[in-house]
């Protein structure tokens, strides 16, 4: 009998539906064995090694928002699979399986609720949904997210995470790129801040666009952040990248981002940027 069944066996108020696999999380990075819950009240970041796991879009809407209460706002329909696309399964087939996984529509949501008393309407990208991918649905989210702040006359925050484009959409999905940098562009003109907060991974199309035009630009530790991959940039200027690179602390050093911020001190962080940036009149409210 292992130790794992032993511990398990011991706790007598233990639900039959729990197992070992979810009584205990084990760390990505430092391999530390945890308490499911432990992990959980320390907003899925390891208590041993402080890494950041990755986290759902529903996840961080309650973790974000005062009280955890918060009002998701309707996703846009779009056309599915406008390509007809297949490598090895049907786009269409890639999406149900991503649906079913997720219990999601699509990689991207926005929610509208209070952080430290302002409200805010936040965007989050679902790393888990087909590694964030940037689609059509997506760009047309993160649109009506920031068609939602200015008719509300709201900041805008995103969290971002993806691994690129959405490649079964081909030029569909890279058109994106200039849409939502449109929609940033009125959104400023609308005199609303535009919060960005880069976690892992974010990478690709995404980076190369929304991901890093914010008026504020914070990190998750650790967090990898770039367009192409440390082995491409390697094999393309025949150079060994130095430790670290790609990543938040990385960026920081280099003048890329404006602060590394821990997930704990992120309400914090974000109520008060809101309160430096939001106009005069959202202040009086």
């Amino acid at each position: 009998m292992s130790w794992l069944t032993r511990v398990r066996n011991s706790i007598s108020f233990l639900p039959k539906r729990q197992t070992t696999d979810t009584l205990w999380h084990k760390c990505k990075k430092c391999d530390a064995m945890v308490f499911t819950k432990e992990w959980e009240d320390n907003l899925q970041v390891c208590p041993r090694c402080d890494h950041h796991d990755r986290i759902r879009a529903r996840t961080r809407f309650a973790q974000l928002f005062d009280e955890g209460e918060y009002t998701l706002l309707a996703s846009p329909d779009v056309r599915e699979d406008p390509l007809k696309f297949r490598d090895t399964k049907k786009y269409t087939d890639r999406i149900k399986a991503a649906r079913t996984a997720t219990e999601e529509k699509d990689a991207f949501l926005n929610a509208r609720g209070k952080i430290e008393g302002r409200e805010a309407i936040v965007g989050v990208q679902d790393f888990a949904f087909m590694g964030g991918s940037m689609g059509v649905a997506v760009g047309s989210a993160l649109v009506a997210g920031i068609k939602a702040a200015i008719a509300a006359k709201l900041p805008y925050i995103i969290f971002t995470a993806a691994g690129g484009a959405r490649m079964q959409e081909g030029i569909l999905s890279l058109m994106q790129m200039p849409r939502a940098t449109v929609a940033i562009e009125m959104l400023r003109d609308a005199g609303l801040p535009y919060i960005v907060v880069l976690t892992d991974p974010t990478t690709g199309g995404v980076t190369a666009s929304y991901a890093m035009l914010g008026d504020v630009q914070l990190a998750e530790p650790g967090a990898l952040i770039g367009f192409a991959g440390q082995r491409v940039i390697e094999q393309t200027i025949r150079e060994k990248l130095p430790d670290g690179f790609q990543r938040a602390e990385y960026l920081l050093e280099h003048g890329m981002i404006d602060m590394v911020t821990h997930r704990r001190e992120l309400r914090a962080t974000l109520g008060s940027l809101i309160d430096y940036l939001a106009p005069a009149s959202q202040a009086a409210a």
